[in-house]
């Protein structure tokens, strides 16, 4: 303290200062020594640590910041996430005011931002939990309030875990018997395509495997790698390309088909970004996020032989597998359609899938689970990946315990499994129903456009915004769709995700949007989202009619 007054308020040399400054500190120190009393009583005058850096800084002595916004990662400043974005920040702003009292037009903020189901009021699956709450507490084994069902999956998992105990780290890849279990999981899904369990790893989340992207960024200039992915997209992707400084290829999906995948247009974007990089991975998201659209089983074969003709990496994001609402579509996995395509794919193209306990019908994003299969690696590089996934230690293994559960759900002949089914059924079923809802009310809102809602969890309906608006969001310097999501929470207290956090097409405007609030929620948001639209409207009317 006293070397830096000293050096603060005498401008002298650094040998008189560091002199001066050993004499005052052993003066101190005698003092407090002899007398054990304050050093005011010895004409000393005590700073406070506040009052010492007001000194320091008027006499240009200031430490600086090492870390400032010059000095941040460039690649951290480029990283954006829309579903967690300024919108999102401003809700929790307008919420946590009505709760000191502060008045709006509105009594509470209706978050449709995010996938986070039980948030939205959804009920925990009872069998998954009682096999983690015994996983996590042992002594409940003993208990007769639970079924023996849980209590055979809890007793295995725990066995798996070292101490037999959920606190214990398991191996990087994960615990083995969960492993064996996705395994046995995705060959039953995949009606008897095979499924190694060494080519299993167990996951923070879906997002955690999609960090496989460290492993294939290399190069710079025009070799540097480029990955394809969808647009929209989940922004997850956007951020992590960013943050690896690879190079994003955008590849449009079909609006006016209900968002399908065009081949023709993968092609496109490939030529044109063979000019300056080299694209070595392509991403799917099946069923959709943000669009909701299915993919068929057609268009995953002519993505899979597109990527064994270019000798690309495919990245499938099938968290949404079991959230398939249309009656007339169904989820094909792109392991099983590659596997019926013959050897020469099935045991050539590179390819990693991803699922998670935090979407279908669980929505138990908290607990951090998931896992990837990766097929068709060269065995150095597996020997890498697992290195790689060293450096983190393991997954959460409760999240590891939640996702042996949704793998290896009860049997029809135990006794969990009326239950368990009726839950299921009912999580699902209303999703469905709300799907509809959805885009049957949107699609009633002058100037709204909405795609079937097929599965995930999202509508992404495109929105007519007046040029007088247009040029208000520009002279604002925002997109046209977040000032109309920014004017909706201000007004209703909805808050939604514009469409310039996934991508779209140039002119074009749209909204993500969860369909998880409850039917009655959910109703109330469309009303008012319908009222806001058509006020909107007329407040930048124009001689331009909404496009439908």
């Amino acid at each position: 303290f006293f070397i830096s007054l000293i050096a603060g308020v005498f401008d002298q040399s650094p040998a008189l200062v560091r002199t001066k400054a050993r004499e005052t500190a052993c003066l101190v120190q005698s003092i407090r020594l002899k007398t054990q009393g304050p050093v005011e009583q010895y004409g000393l005058k005590r700073f406070s640590t506040a009052e010492a850096t007001v000194i320091l800084r008027e006499n240009g002595k200031m430490r600086e910041k090492t870390l400032t916004m010059d000095t941040l990662n460039p690649q951290v400043k480029a990283v954006e996430y829309a579903v967690r974005g300024p919108i999102v920040t401003k809700a929790g702003d307008i919420e946590r005011g009505l709760q000191q009292g502060q008045k709006h037009p509105f009594t509470e903020v209706i978050k449709a931002n995010i996938g986070d189901s039980h948030a939205m009021g959804q009920k925990p699956i009872t069998f998954l939990r009682q096999v983690v709450a015994l996983c996590s507490f042992p002594e409940l084994l003993n208990s007769s309030s639970f079924p023996e069902d849980a209590k055979q999956r809890a007793r295995r998992i725990l066995q798996g875990c070292g101490g037999q105990s959920l606190g214990s780290y398991s191996a990087s890849q994960g615990v083995d018997c969960i492993r064996q279990d996705v395994a046995v999981y995705i060959e039953q899904r995949d009606k008897g395509v095979p499924a190694d369990w060494d080519n299993i790893y167990l996951t923070t989340g879906a997002s955690d495997g999609i960090s496989i992207l460290k492993m294939l960024v290399s190069g710079q200039g025009r070799s540097r790698s480029g990955v394809m992915i969808p647009i929209p997209q989940y922004p997850l992707y956007s951020a992590a390309i960013s943050e690896l400084e690879a190079v994003q290829i955008n590849y449009y999906l079909d609006e006016d088909n209900c968002w399908a995948l065009d081949i023709n247009e993968l092609h496109r974007a490939y030529q044109a970004a063979k000019e300056h990089c080299h694209p070595r991975v392509i991403c799917i998201i099946n069923p959709g996020n943000p669009t909701g659209q299915v993919q068929s089983r057609k268009c995953i074969e002519d993505v899979l032989h597109f990527a064994y003709e270019e000798n690309l990496f495919v990245m499938s994001d099938e968290v949404y597998q079991d959230n398939v609402y249309s009656p007339d579509l169904q989820f094909h996995s792109f392991k099983k359609v590659l596997y019926e395509m013959g050897p020469e794919y099935f045991n050539t193209v590179e390819l990693a899938s991803f699922h998670s306990t935090s979407k279908g019908y669980s929505g138990e994003c908290g607990f951090r689970g998931g896992y990837m299969e990766v097929l068709n690696l060269d065995l150095e590089v597996k020997a890498q990946l697992v290195k790689l996934l060293s450096v983190r230690l393991c997954p959460p293994v409760s999240g590891q315990a939640a996702m042996d559960v949704i793998v290896n759900p009860p049997l029809p002949h135990e006794p969990s499994y009326l239950q368990f089914h009726k839950e299921k059924s009912a999580v699902l079923g209303a999703l469905a129903e709300k799907a509809q809802v959805t885009e049957q009310t949107l699609n009633t809102v002058p100037g709204i456009k909405c795609n079937p809602v097929q599965g995930a969890m999202y509508a992404f309906p495109r929105i007519f915004i007046p040029p007088r608006a247009v040029e208000e969001a520009k002279s604002l310097g925002m997109s046209p769709d977040m000032m109309y999501c920014l004017r909706l929470l201000e007004e209703t207290g909805i808050c939604l995700v514009p469409g310039s956090g996934f991508g779209q097409r140039e002119g074009t405007y749209h909204f993500r949007m969860t369909i998880l609030p409850t039917t009655e929620k959910l109703k109330v948001l469309l009303e008012k989202l319908r009222d806001f639209h058509i006020k909107f409207l007329k407040e930048y009317a124009s001689l331009e009619e909404p496009k439908r």
